[in-house]
């Protein structure tokens, strides 16, 4: 049996920089407040940054509201809807997904990469919305872009070679073809075997995709 919304919330703590003058801050303190009374937080922390300007340094805020549900940093105006829906997500498994998903979704790409050469443990969640029919176009963009960035840093994306395996057997051709793409740029050795079956798809795009992921792998390959 599941656990209850309100235990699972429970867990959940919150962070609120405000100011002097912030028009939108008392709102959302207001909005987070009611989410301490009904138990979908833990606990909120709420700090003057004209008095305490140290911690909005140290995260690197230069405007207010700012918050952090969780592990999702939220800046700017939020209703209360959306304040209970990322505290709703904060205590999900899922929650982090839908978090960079939202990120890749309304151009906010720098700071998924930067989330994840942090914490590399994150990766499978691009791997995860790459395979996911229902990611709209700006998120699978986001997703490769990202990939793409990624693959310049070293190899980060070594580990995610049998995750992406499984995609070029997808349903969907678009992410048979985008699972090839993102194959070529993990570096993991035994990828040709991985993609050279994608070179009989039924699908052109597909085929042609594979192509030219197996040419930049043996480019890659043949560099000194």
């Amino acid at each position: 049996m599941s656990q209850p919304t309100q235990t699972i919330g429970a867990a959940v703590e919150a962070l609120l920089l405000v100011a002097p003058g912030c028009p939108h801050c008392a709102g959302v303190l207001e909005g987070l407040g009611t989410l301490i009374k009904e138990g979908a937080l833990g606990r909120l922390e709420v700090v003057n940054i004209a008095v305490q300007p140290a911690l909005a340094r140290e995260l690197g805020v230069r405007a207010v509201p700012w918050m952090r549900i969780g592990p999702f940093e939220l800046p700017g105006l939020h209703t209360p809807a959306e304040l209970r829906h990322w505290a709703d997500l904060a205590g999900r498994e899922d929650g982090m997904t839908h978090y960079l998903a939202d990120l890749l979704a309304t151009g906010r790409r720098a700071q998924v990469a930067a989330r994840v050469q942090q914490d590399p443990a994150l990766l499978p969640r691009l791997v995860e919305l790459l395979g996911d029919p229902r990611s709209g176009l700006s998120v699978r963009i986001g997703v490769m872009a990202t990939l793409e960035e990624l693959h310049e840093t070293g190899d980060l994306l070594k580990g995610l070679a049998d995750g992406l395996a499984p995609l070029t057997r997808h349903q969907e051709p678009r992410i048979r073809a985008d699972a090839c793409h993102a194959l070529s740029l993990t570096g993991a050795p035994g990828i040709l075997n991985l993609i050279r079956p994608c070179l009989d798809d039924p699908d052109p795009e597909v085929r042609d995709t594979a192509a030219d992921a197996i040419e930049t792998v043996e480019q890659a390959a043949s560099k000194p």
